[in-house]
């Protein structure tokens, strides 16, 4: 089964688990979910965009809407990654 190309890590302090979990496509960090207590949803944002973030009822989906997000950005760099 191949490698996903986006994995998930989640943080600790002091070896507690937190509710935020960091996104790396290889060794980059592309992004974060993490839950906000005081609206009681899942937000996902990116350090590759200012204006990169978004929330969900859940983590999955605050991840999911997030990877949609990545692929979605990414597509504006495919001609230059093909050489055009």
């Amino acid at each position: 089964m191949p490698k996903a190309p986006i994995t998930w890590t989640q943080d600790t302090v002091a070896n507690v688990p937190l509710r935020r979990f960091v996104s790396h496509v290889g060794t980059v960090e592309v992004g974060a979910v993490a839950f906000d207590g005081s609206n009681r949803l899942w937000t996902w944002s990116s350090p590759l965009a200012e204006d990169a973030w978004g929330h969900a009822q859940s983590e999955a989906g605050a991840k999911l809407g997030f990877e949609a997000w990545l692929r979605g950005w990414l597509e504006n760099f495919r001609p230059l990654l093909e050489g055009r």
